[in-house]
């Protein structure tokens, strides 16, 4: 009891908080956004209409954010990338205005920003409104009625003296109780509300799916094409350079073997030192393409021999249900390889803790992967995480990175994926 009345006190002060952005901040940005959209024709909206939608977009993300911590209800942002800013003055004002046009989702916030000043409004009101009837209650029956008139109504009890107002104590408690138990639900349905007109449609979700599929195609035949360029290269200048060498010798001993038999078994010497360096060249190829412990004993042991092989003390939480496919296997296990790397290299840590886990109800591979460096990581400085996020890609992974400066740096991978077999399968 005592930790639902707690919730239902908190929801309260959330749903007053509400209010004040409903009414006031929602209200006031439709206001903007209707006369932005109106000097349009006198050309002054492409200078207002960015900075106006993107405070509305500022608002708008506001609300998902709070949606999530305060009723776990998440709410995806549907809006489209815009143009670089890389023209200034009118030109580059008009090509942004064109692009925040074109956005269903920037026509979704204008719906909203009424519905929520009115609907969202009295979502929010009603607990804080039950709670001050209430307690008004209380106050009449604690004596408030000597200064009300003699035809003062409480709810349904006329208020006419002392044993009239005593109705309103019970009253006034039954509103409050009543309004601990229904603040929870009508603050997530505030939240819901949001959800139905912030959400990205089916349609914006198809749309959004088609593009990073066609995006993530291309990446995927890039990173093809760059994989074969550097076997390419790492065969010529390689191993095969040291087989046209021990041929070579080869062809000299045959020459050699009757005339100088010492110098011929020199040179076979040699060609057997060549055999053998190019053959461990090979097998350093084949296991950058698919190292050997990880097509024998599956992810969870490769993680376990990075984390060995790793600079800095890794302390690892590994649990895998069984093998997951290749191609998932070995992007999950590069990017780990990767992020462990710039871990030991750039973060200054002491200690990584590793977190690997698949979940067979989300059907997602989570990797998380936490130092206590320095932090200050920003992705689109470096190549690596974005070579990552292309590696991703083609699986639907996500990559998310939080490094605020001081540390502690936190990087994720999710990776959409099913267990091919159990373990010990």
């Amino acid at each position: 009891m005592r930790r639902r009345a707690r919730a239902g006190l908190v929801a309260v002060v959330r749903g007053l908080a509400l209010c004040l952005l409903t009414l006031g901040v929602s209200l006031a940005l439709f206001v903007l956004s209707v006369l932005s959209l109106a000097f349009l024709l006198l050309g002054l909206g492409f200078l207002a209409t960015p900075v106006v939608q993107a405070a509305v977009r500022m608002h708008a993300n506001q609300r998902r954010l709070l949606a999530h911590d305060w009723a776990g209800v998440h709410i995806p942002a549907p809006y489209r990338p815009l143009p670089a800013r890389a023209r200034g003055g009118l030109p580059g004002q008009v090509e942004r205005t064109t692009a925040l046009l074109r956005d269903p989702a920037t026509w979704r916030d204008l719906l909203w920003l009424p519905t929520d000043a009115v609907a969202g409004f009295l979502t929010g009101l009603l607990p804080p409104a039950l709670v001050a009837y209430g307690l008004e209650g209380c106050a009449l029956a604690a004596g408030l009625w000597r200064v009300t008139d003699d035809r003062y109504w409480y709810a349904f009890v006329p208020v006419t003296g002392p044993g009239s107002a005593a109705l309103c104590a019970p009253l006034g408690l039954l509103l409050l109780a009543l309004a601990a138990v229904a603040a929870p639900p009508l603050l997530r349905a505030h939240f819901l509300l949001c959800r139905a007109l912030l959400a990205p449609t089916r349609g914006t979700r198809l749309a959004e799916r088609v593009e990073r599929l066609r995006e993530t195609r291309y990446d995927a035949v890039d990173s093809s094409a760059a994989e074969l360029r550097r076997i390419e290269r790492d065969l010529h200048d390689g191993a095969q350079a040291r087989l046209v060498a021990m041929g070579m010798s080869l062809g000299t001993v045959e020459a050699l073997i009757e005339q100088d038999p010492e110098r011929a078994r020199e040179l076979v010497a040699q060609a057997r030192s060549s055999s053998a360096e190019a053959l461990t060249e090979l097998r350093g190829l084949v296991r950058g393409i698919r190292p050997p412990v990880l097509a024998e004993r599956g992810l969870a042991d490769a993680a376990e021999a990075l984390a060995l092989r790793t600079a800095v003390p890794v302390e690892t939480d590994i649990e895998l249900p069984g093998r997951l496919g290749d191609a998932v296997e070995a992007a999950a296990y590069f990017a780990l390889g990767e992020v462990l790397t710039n871990a030991a290299k750039h973060s200054g840590a002491a200690r990584v803790w590793l977190d690997v886990h698949h979940s067979a109800a989300a059907g997602m591979l989570r990797i998380a992967v936490t130092d206590d460096g320095r932090g200050g990581v920003d992705p689109s400085a470096g190549t690596g995480l974005r070579g990552l996020q292309r590696r991703l890609g083609p699986f639907d992974g996500v990559l998310a990175v939080s490094s605020p400066p001081g540390g502690p740096t936190l990087v994720t991978v999710e990776i959409p994926c099913a267990v091919a077999a159990p373990a010990g399968g």
